[in-house]
């Protein structure tokens, strides 16, 4: 009998309830016992959702960040918030975003603002973790409160519980020593805190603990391929089952260790990895149950169930019960459920599978498997109407768009003259002083913008109203910039809902959900746009908005643009071609737009992306192919310009250092790039590589409340100048400040024009 089960569940509501209630505590607008229980009506509908399942996960809901979550569990706290005698919720929001809820008073925080735990990319999928952070004196604690809390709970509901929890490779290898420490020495002081956890959860009653070890896909040298072999026979000894699961990847050189572990099953990526599979069951022992990921968690495309069952099915007679089916991953990465889509696009909706969705197409699976094909023939013959309904589909492929993209040579990619001849030009025309000053876009999407949006999506708001709604946004951006001091201006992003689905709604070949909302971390949930066919560009899309900015000021205005990789990592795309060419055909769009904006006169246009370290693979040797068509796709998008006009690009919140060399190869005039919550540690990169153009690194972190001060802006540009020449620097936040209030913005960004002032004072 196939066991069918899921690593986890979307926790922010179908109707991201969980946002709205923790920016509701934040604010102070609502009590601790109101969030928490939502939490727990939340938890009680997930687990209701995936009725059906052998086996439910517990414990993937969290309040901000799993990872977070595990760091707590463990007692592994930062320094700077150890000795909290608070509740520990606020204590938990202190390291996720700086601070937590105002006191009961209403004095602005109740237990004081810190720096906020660093914060980076989830492997190669857009939800952003809190780095845990780890010094030669780390010491480990149980802490199960939280975990135990949810399992009585799941009890009480009767639900088959599989607690989750992070693995304790996987923990320290996505962690940073704050010294000069390694990592792996603390394991022996770890192992016996996840020994206790796990005998704490067999006192409990659970069978099965679910243990995520996703590094299995990645490359591990000796020392971590003997830490694991350490590790697992250290909690072999466990009362309970342990299913290790891998995902995003294949386990390659790594098969035959994981096959090995000491556990009683073993999750792998079948829809990355279906090529490892055979290979993986010779090698597995025979007691050992085999969990295959069948069904895309990552993206929202119907399963192909007839190809699936083609190919589980002899697994199926060779494995008998140790055979267990799953999605390939957590479905945190997909929205919640497709039927509440009404707007949706009808033709492309019925492509499509939500988390919901994909719970079904799992238990069509495990009811073929376990009764035959005959008893859900039905949903097989949907199920294969819509893919060929699909394939075929006139909207999906467009001969134009497919003959332009044959057509690409590599002068597209070049630029008129190289940087050290463009930098002189660029200089005379736009007549910047020392560490000139700008923001990465964005300005707070206030109350106002929102409203004059939802009412103009409900017809509640004619165009022409809108368009002057969003004209006196712009201009209180600019006048509000003009009033700090900035040196080059934003137009502020008031008409853009969001960096990608605000293009993707003007492209031919993107479909658009009303509910696909999906965490990207904390409280900040994204919709990413569905590419679906071909891409194309019909007009113009952001020039008279840009050009009305610039109107109303003498400064320097950017063109503000989503790069063709950040669009194409942050939709859901299509399955059906190479990312690479969908990325060209975004290239391709996105360079009619930057060749207009120049037309119109904007002297410096903006090309971010965000995204562009998120689709590297996660094995080192197969970057070069990705980084290769990526910064190419760049490259052909922001290249076609006059040297007299100047490129920015954005990128963030990830590792860069690693691939700083194909950052340089972009070309960009201008990268400003993410380095305050890591303190600058970006700029290590620069003792041994010589970047080539001009750099702001950011120098405060937007996504916490706290202001930064004018000292410490002035300190964090000292240490950028000692690697990169003054004369290259900007001035210039994190990222971009529409989830901020404009309360925060104003005296941040005056601050950080203060620090310019003396850094050149410093210089002159």
């Amino acid at each position: 009998m196939t066991t069918i089960h899921s690593l986890g569940f979307p926790r922010i509501g179908a109707r991201r309830e969980l946002k709205f209630a923790l920016e509701s505590y934040w604010k102070g607008q609502s009590s601790r016992d109101t969030l928490l229980h939502l939490g727990a009506q939340l938890r009680q509908k997930h687990w209701a959702d995936q009725s059906g399942l052998d086996w439910v996960p517990v414990g993937d809901f969290s309040f901000y960040d799993q990872v977070l979550d595990m760091s707590f569990t463990l007692g592994n706290l930062p320094e700077r918030v150890q000795g909290f005698q608070g509740d520990a919720l606020d204590n938990y929001f202190r390291v996720a975003r700086g601070r937590s809820a105002p006191a009961a008073d209403g004095t602005p925080d109740c237990c004081g603002g810190v720096a906020a735990g660093e914060m980076t990319k989830w492997f190669d999928t857009n939800y952003h973790y809190i780095v845990p952070e780890f010094s030669a004196a780390t010491t480990f604690t149980l802490d199960a409160s939280r975990l135990l809390a949810q399992l009585a709970e799941a009890a009480a509901q009767g639900v088959q519980a599989k607690p989750v929890v992070l693995g304790p490779l996987t923990y320290l290898a996505i962690g940073k020593a704050k010294d000069a420490s390694d990592k792996l020495a603390l394991l022996e002081r770890l192992l016996p805190v996840y020994a206790q956890l796990l005998d704490t959860l067999a006192q409990q009653g659970v069978q099965w603990v679910q243990i995520d070890e996703p590094i299995l896909v990645t490359e591990l040298d000796a020392d971590w391929q003997h830490a694991f072999n350490t590790a697992y026979h250290h909690l072999k000894a466990a009362k309970v089952k342990l299913l290790v699961a891998t995902y995003f990847g294949q386990l390659q050189d790594n098969v035959y260790l994981a096959a090995h572990l000491p556990v009683a099953g073993l999750h792998v990526d079948a829809v990355n990895d279906r090529e490892g599979v055979l290979p993986l069951l010779n090698l597995l022992p025979t007691h050992k149950v085999l969990s295959l990921g069948v069904v895309n968690g990552r993206n929202i495309w119907k399963t192909d169930l007839t190809a699936v069952l083609d190919w589980l099915e002899p697994l199926a007679q060779r494995l008998g019960e140790r055979l267990w089916i799953a999605p390939s991953c957590s479905l945190l990465h997909v929205p919640v459920d497709l039927d509440s889509e009404q707007q949706l696009d009808s033709e492309v909706k019925s492509w499509l599978a939500f988390a919901l969705q994909k719970l079904d197409e799992l238990k069509v699976l495990g009811t073929a498997l376990r009764q035959g094909r005959s008893a859900v023939q039905d949903a097989l013959a949907a199920n294969q109407a819509a893919l060929a309904a699909r394939r075929t589909s006139v909207r999906v492929n467009n001969p134009a768009v497919q003959t332009t993209v044959a057509r690409i040579s590599a002068h597209l990619g070049l630029r008129e003259s190289p940087y050290a001849q463009r930098a002189p030009k660029q200089s005379a025309r736009l007549k910047l002083p020392p560490y000139p000053t700008t923001s990465i876009g964005s300005f707070p999407q206030t109350a106002q913008i929102r409203q004059a949006r939802s009412d103009f999506k409900a017809g509640r708001l004619d165009p022409a109203g809108y368009r002057a709604a969003m004209r006196q946004e712009i201009a209180r951006s600019v006048r509000e910039q003009e009033a700090l001091g900035l040196d080059v201006l934003v137009h502020g992003e008031a008409e853009r809902n969001d960096m990608v689905e605000y293009f993707g709604e003007q492209l031919e070949g993107y479909a658009f959900s009303q509910f696909g909302w999906v965490q990207s971390y904390g409280s900040r949930c994204v919709k990413p746009p569905i590419l679906f066919g071909d891409i194309s560009r019909p007009q113009a899309m952001t020039v008279e908005w840009i050009a009305y900015a610039q109107s109303l000021t003498r400064k320097p205005m950017k063109g503000m643009l989503t790069g063709p990789v950040t669009i194409l990592n942050w939709s859901f795309v299509r399955d059906d071609q190479p990312r690479s060419a969908s990325c060209k055909q975004l290239a391709l769009a996105i360079r009619e737009e930057v060749l207009d904006l120049e037309k119109a006169g904007v002297r410096i246009i903006q090309i971010d992306e965000a995204a562009l370290r998120e689709g590297l693979p996660l094995r080192k040797t197969q970057w070069k192919e990705y980084l290769d068509w990526a910064v190419e796709s760049f490259r052909i998008t922001a290249n076609g310009v006059r040297d007299e006009t100047q490129i920015h690009t954005h990128m963030c919140y990830s590792e860069f250092n690693d691939i700083i060399a194909s950052i340089a190869d972009m070309d960009a005039d201008v990268i400003t790039i993410e380095t305050s919550r890591s303190d600058m540690e970006l700029l290590d990169a620069f003792e041994h590589f010589q970047y080539p153009n001009e750099i702001g690194p950011g120098v405060y972190d937007i996504h916490s409340p706290n202001i930064p001060t004018q000292e410490h802006i002035v300190q964090l540009m000292q240490k950028a100048a000692e690697r990169i020449p003054a004369e290259r620097l900007w001035v210039n936040p994190d990222c971009g400040l529409k989830t901020r209030q404009w309360s925060e913005v104003i005296p941040a960004l005056a601050n950080m024009v203060a620090a310019a002032k003396t850094l050149r004072a410093c210089t002159a």
